[in-house]
């Protein structure tokens, strides 16, 4: 029986002994492969390559954090210019109404110097048709005037009396107050004449200013438009470049989002390995100190074993 039992742990042992030179083995080629992984500078352990692109994955994420900063202060830039425009816009609109407003007065006053221009014109027409009237009365009045000194003066020659006594004091003096009011009359239509001719030249004057200051707002309302035009051009190709960087900052940001989760997923896998790796060094040192153990165990059995067998030879 202890023959059986010693043959038994002699398999035993010899099965353990192959196992620990195996594991002894199994190191020694380790060792060897760190020993020239650390003495070979250009094959570097993954640990390094890991860091290097770690490192090179955080100075993009930096470049790109960078360019996001860059590219919000354009952003913002961009929308103070629109808020800008919009200003502007808006005071071009303003100014747009008042101009409105100013060429809708001048052409009520425009209207309102025409129909005085037709009032003068009619007015004038019916003075002149008044001093026609009023002339034609006179040349009739001064023609039987006229007659009458005639008919006085034919009827004075048939007397026969001194010179002194044939001259007509009194008709001269009716022709010549007749004369007077119709001199008077005469200044007084020539005076309304001329102040009506003159409210025509006013006239006249006010609506050709009118008319530049209609042509005037015109212009300035045409100019108006066309910045205005040319604001909404502006602000539509703002709006699309704002559109335009917020889609490529969007893509971008896409982007670095599914990199740093595949860099994390990447870790996360990285952990596991070395976890795995520690886990399997953490079990081979258990196994070769178990093994280390039970190979004391038995050397000391078999040591005592054969000073069991020396003693009674001896």
């Amino acid at each position: 029986e202890e023959s059986l039992q010693m043959w038994d742990l002699n398999k035993r042992l010899e099965a353990y002994l192959a196992r620990v030179k195996f594991l002894e083995e199994e190191n020694e080629v380790l060792r060897a492969e760190i020993q020239t992984a650390k003495s070979s500078p250009a094959s570097e352990p993954w640990r390094v390559r890991y860091e290097e692109e770690l490192r090179a994955l955080r100075d993009a994420l930096d470049c790109a954090f960078r360019e996001k900063c860059s590219a919000e202060l354009a952003r913002d830039n961009l929308y103070e210019e629109v808020q800008q425009v919009k200003g502007r816009c808006q005071k071009e609109q303003t100014a747009r109404e008042e101009a409105k407003k100013l060429l809708s007065l001048s052409r009520k006053e425009l209207e309102e110097e025409r129909r005085a221009q037709i009032w003068l014109k009619e007015r004038a027409v019916q003075l002149e048709k008044e001093v026609e009237a009023l002339l034609e009365v006179h040349e009739e009045e001064k023609a039987g005037l006229d007659q009458e000194l005639a008919s006085i003066s034919l009827s004075l020659d048939g007397f026969r009396c001194t010179p002194v006594a044939f001259q007509p004091v009194e008709v001269q003096d009716y022709s010549k107050r007749l004369s007077e009011i119709w001199r008077g009359a005469v200044e007084t239509y020539k005076t309304e004449v001329s102040q009506l001719e003159g409210s025509l030249c006013q006239a006249k004057e006010n609506l050709w200013k009118a008319v530049e200051g209609n042509q005037q707002n015109q212009l300035q309302l045409q100019h108006l438009e066309k910045e205005l035009s040319g604001l909404r051009v502006r602000k539509e190709l703002l709006e699309e470049n704002l559109a335009q960087q917020w889609q490529e900052q969007r893509g971008e940001a896409e982007k670095f989002q599914l990199a740093m989760e595949a860099l994390e997923q990447e870790k996360q896998r990285l952990r596991v390995q070395i976890a795995q790796v520690l886990e399997d060094r953490q079990q081979l040192m258990h196994l070769k100190m178990s093994l280390s153990l039970e190979v004391a165990t038995y050397r000391t059995l078999l040591e005592a074993e054969s000073t069991r067998l020396q003693i009674p030879a001896g």
